[in-house]
């Protein structure tokens, strides 16, 4: 009778999975808060960063009680399970699959790694609506919009049991079928195209119409009151985001470094490109566009990361810049709705065009890696372009209508027990003062 051997992680892939996750962290704080901060008015600079901070904790937490086990166990094809609540049951022998065979890394570092995506998901959307809503109802959509959609959503598109047990065709057809829908479905997302960026996008849209629009739109002026904020906030995303796309390779190998070099690569393609077409427009380059575009190359790249070859990451960082610039210019105008921050014209039209062109540029044909086929051992010699655009598409289509109905019932529920919004005098004197009884200057 054979034994089995038990798989032990390898050091080097546990030393960079807890350095990836020690970077995505540092996307949320101070990251994005000081991205976010930035670019609202002075009066408003402490509220969003407490909001950003106060979610990243918040979210932490219910990460180890609940999310780790919903999103991330074996349950049906929409939820997992609560066999880890409370990450019960989880030691420093656990190990959690990779995506190569008889390679595993410690489950806790994977918990971690995946709650700070969880955590930073979260802190994006509170973007759309900054400046105007109350910070309870901030904490009560937070925890309802996690756990039914952001945690659906990451068992849909992420979950499956691992590689090792698919031997055979019949035993791949039985362990594909443990594994979330949009998954078996074959849609590709490497670090969180749809799972992040659009889910979060949406929900910031969706808040943003119902909370309304900020007092004095269009008379008052309105413009960021720190660039060198936002531009700080920007550099760390970029810094951090390394973490966050190598990261999802699960290993310290050539996968990672693909990604590694993709997200260098197309996000400053991306922030050229933004910065070139507005110059282009507006007659001047500006420093806002620059930093706008490196978020907007991050975001479509995401998705594609470790997928694609760099000549398919260069081409996304390019259309991307100028695509968001669309987004938070032309598309925002249609829209109607007081998107304060942009989220949706950079996280929303930058994540479904990464989102797309993955499906395009993941193509071996065009550089890519193609689809591994775990029982041949091999790349999947049929790669149909077409045929996987439209599995993106529908991925796509899933976590919009998903992420959007979600949103809308989580601010009913908040607008009906704590209410949604400031009054006007608050508003106007700001939520530092109004909300938390602070500043972030004195003069």
């Amino acid at each position: 009778m054979s034994e089995t051997i038990a798989l032990i992680p390898n050091k080097g892939d546990t030393a960079w999975l807890m350095v990836a996750t020690a970077f995505v962290m540092l996307m949320s704080i101070p990251g994005l808060a000081l991205f976010y901060g930035g670019l609202v008015r002075t009066k408003n600079m402490l509220s969003v960063l407490m909001q950003v901070f106060t979610i990243f904790a918040l979210i932490s937490v219910l990460w180890a009680i609940y999310g780790y086990s919903v999103a991330f166990t074996e349950g049906n094809a929409v939820f997992g399970s609560l066999d880890k609540l409370f990450l019960k049951g989880i030691t420093p022998d656990s190990v959690a699959a990779t995506f190569s065979k008889g390679i595993v890394i410690p489950e806790f570092i994977y918990v971690a790694f995946q709650g700070a995506f969880a955590a930073i998901t979260v802190g994006l959307i509170v973007g759309a609506f900054a400046e105007r809503v109350k910070f309870s109802a901030v904490l009560l959509f937070a925890v309802l919009w996690f756990t039914f959609s952001y945690l659906p959503i990451a068992h849909m598109v992420w979950f499956w049991p691992g590689p090792d047990g698919y031997l055979t065709a019949e035993a791949a057809d039985k362990l594909n079928a443990t594994a979330g829908w949009l998954f078996q479905k074959g849609a590709l997302d490497f670090a969180g195209g749809t799972v992040v960026h659009i889910d979060a996008a949406v929900a910031g849209l969706v808040a943003a119409y119902m909370v309304g629009k900020r007092v004095g739109l269009g008379s008052v002026a309105m413009a960021p009151h720190s660039l060198t904020m936002t531009m700080i906030g920007a550099s760390l995303l970029w810094f951090g985001w390394f973490g966050f796309n190598a990261g999802s390779a699960l290993e310290a190998n050539g996968t990672a470094a693909l990604a590694f070099v993709n997200t260098w690569l197309a996000t400053a393609c991306a922030a050229l490109s933004w910065m070139v077409t507005e110059w282009l427009i507006k007659g001047k380059p500006s420093l806002l566009g620059a930093a706008s575009g490196a978020v907007a190359g991050l975001v479509a790249v995401t998705p594609a990361a470790g997928f694609v070859g760099v000549m398919g990451a260069l081409v996304i960082g390019l259309l991307a810049g100028v695509v968001c610039l669309w987004g938070v210019n032309g598309l925002k105008k249609l829209l109607k709705a007081d998107d304060s921050l942009d989220v949706f014209g950079v996280h929303g039209v930058g994540g479904i065009l990464g989102a797309l062109l993955t499906g395009v540029f993941a193509a071996p044909s065009l550089g890519g890696t193609g689809i591994y086929d775990y029982v041949a051992n091999a790349v999947a010699p049929d790669y149909d372009i077409l045929g996987q655009v439209a599995t993106q598409a529908t991925a796509v289509g899933v976590t919009i209508v998903w992420s959007g109905i979600v949103a809308l019932v989580c601010c009913k529920i908040a607008d009906i027990t704590v209410g949604l919004r400031v009054s006007e005098d608050e508003e106007r004197e700001g939520l530092d003062i109004a909300s938390h009884g602070e500043s972030a200057y004195h003069y």
